[in-house]
């Protein structure tokens, strides 16, 4: 006979199981979003530390198209595809924002303590609960739920939209890999040169793809969402459907948060009004002279 105690825990996993196989996935997920986004309120209010989302910025949509895919048995091969490209996209941004430090105990995005001088505790608390912690989360959830679309049994077969929604993401991919590179080896090498008291000239980054876009990388990030929101549309056949909410609600928030950036670069590099003269903000285009 089994101990009392180990077949209550075996009984109340093959309960959780079940519960979770009888559950349409999208509720699953929402749940699952529900407790993280309490999660990371909690942990930020009680270290002090906002940035908790960021640091599962590039591993949730994994998990959750993941979640979507193995819930429809892999049985589809767009569901396949996108479960790899996905997979792809979260180890390359989870190595970038590793070896930026990203993870490192105290890491925090230098944006949120400027927000907090500017809104004062209380407000910068209120956005905390309703932006910082649940928003961001809600939106990781629905940047994944083309794969929910994906998973439904009526979805189309593999087709020429498949073809150029994968392309566009490779493409993608491949320029925010660079352009994060030519980000990384710029601020080594500046920082190198400060340490040796040398003269740094270039304060920021203006030549490779930062010729033709002040911001590259978030113009590549948005478009693979973008790209992968058309295998929502392959499936499905519509093209303007609810989980266009994801990229759209993504390319919004790149908005506001760039202004933010670009005020603080400015405040810092005097020289950068003339960069944002002379060149495109997000779309890459010749130098204006």
């Amino acid at each position: 006979m089994r101990p009392s105690g180990r077949a209550w825990g075996e009984s109340e996993v093959t309960g959780l199981l079940e519960l979770y196989r009888s559950t349409d996935p999208l509720t699953a997920a929402f749940v699952a979003c529900a407790v993280l986004a309490a999660w990371c309120w909690v942990v930020s209010v009680l270290t002090g530390n906002y940035s908790q989302v960021d640091r599962l910025w590039s591993i949730l949509p994994v998990l959750y198209v993941f979640h979507f895919a193995a819930r429809g048995g892999f049985a589809h091969p767009r569901l396949v595809l996108m479960t790899v490209l996905v997979l792809l996209w979260g180890a390359r941004l989870t190595y970038n924002f590793a070896r930026k430090g990203g993870y490192r105990a105290g890491g925090e995005d230098y944006r949120w303590p400027e927000l907090q001088s500017r809104l004062g505790p209380v407000r910068f608390q209120l956005l905390n609960l309703t932006f910082v912690a649940p928003f961001q989360n809600v939106l990781l959830l629905l940047l994944a739920v083309p794969a929910y679309v994906a998973a439904n049994e009526t979805a189309r077969p593999l087709g020429a939209l498949d073809l150029i929604a994968t392309l566009a993401f490779a493409l993608f991919w491949v320029g925010e890999a660079v352009a994060d590179e030519q980000q990384w080896q710029f601020q080594c090498a500046k920082h190198g040169r400060r340490a040796r008291r040398d003269e740094v000239r270039e304060e920021f980054l203006a030549s490779g793809l930062f010729r033709y876009s002040r911001h590259p990388n978030f113009f590549c990030e948005q478009g693979m969402w973008w790209a992968f929101y058309l295998f929502a549309v392959a499936a499905s056949g519509r093209w303007l459907d609810w989980p266009v909410a994801g990229p759209a609600i993504l390319t919004l928030l790149f908005q506001g948060s760039t202004n933010l950036t670009e005020e603080l670069s400015l405040r810092k590099y005097p020289a950068y009004a003339e960069y944002q003269k002379t060149t495109s903000r997000f779309l890459p285009l010749p130098r204006k002279r």
